[in-house]
């Protein structure tokens, strides 16, 4: 049995437009859903959504099969977590609040086995399809994507430094996080934080990276785009489902 191929991590080395969807719903059939409604990727956050790895491994089901890249986001940059959501088959990591090159060089070495890194090693798991993947060990970081988060203006200061890091495959812009840490907390279309997220832009695609953004907001979404990220998500099933319910609901009041 071949080692599975990560569609993602090519598309990201060949410049191509990837357009992802959040999901926070913890729920193998939403994922179901999702799958075959038109997006390149979707995250499986543990982060911010109550995801633990049992949900996870069946999400990871759910998708097989499917023309949608899983992406799995650790609830922090912690090798024991990495190492639980690699043996379970996750090529994928988005990983949250890297500071520093150190901070990017540790989340590497947690995707790879020594003397590569520092990841744990096991002989039977369903990433290696319980021990049938030829040359496994040798070869899983061949097809890790590591994508690493910058949150805040301490990882911008180290752009350049993170992007260098040998294993970072893409950079990500973490909004939300990122317009607090400006001073504007809540408002990530706030001029000035906006701004700044074109001038990462920007920088990372002068650094030769792939740079990615969450932009649930449409007209957010489409600026991105022009302004060159290469994978941008643009909503979550949470929020879908809460619009999709309101409209529905609000179609049935009384017309004026």
């Amino acid at each position: 049995m071949e080692l599975r191929l990560n569609r993602f991590k090519r598309a990201l080395r060949e410049g191509r437009r990837q357009i992802g969807l959040w999901t926070q719903l913890c729920s193998a059939t939403v994922a179901e859903i999702l799958a075959d409604s038109g997006y390149d990727w979707l995250v499986i956050d543990t982060e911010h959504a109550p995801n633990e790895l049992p949900s996870v491994v069946e999400q990871l089901r759910a998708l097989e099969g499917t023309s949608v890249s899983p992406i799995v986001r650790p609830a922090w940059n912690d090798a024991v977590l990495f190492k639980r959501l690699l043996d379970v088959g996750v090529q994928t990591l988005v990983v949250p609040y890297v500071q520093s090159a150190e901070e990017a060089a540790r989340a590497v070495a947690a995707t790879r086995y020594p003397p590569l890194g520092v990841r744990g090693v096991a002989v039977t798991h369903r990433a290696n399809r319980y021990g049938r993947v030829k040359d496994y060990s040798r070869r899983a970081h061949e097809e890790i994507c590591v994508i690493v988060q910058l949150e805040t203006r301490a990882a911008l200061a180290q752009l350049e430094a993170i992007a260098a890091v040998d294993g970072v495959d893409a950079l990500f812009v973490g909004p939300s996080d990122l317009s607090a840490d400006l001073g504007h907390l809540g408002d990530n279309r706030h001029p000035d934080v906006q701004k700044v997220i074109a001038d990462t832009c920007a920088r990372c695609r002068s650094a030769g990276k792939p740079v990615g953004i969450l932009a649930p907001v449409h007209e957010d979404a489409r600026r991105f785009l022009d302004l060159g990220f290469t994978f941008v998500g643009v909503g979550s099933d949470a929020g879908v489902l809460r619009d999709a319910a309101e409209r529905l609901r609000r179609s049935f009041e009384p017309q004026p």
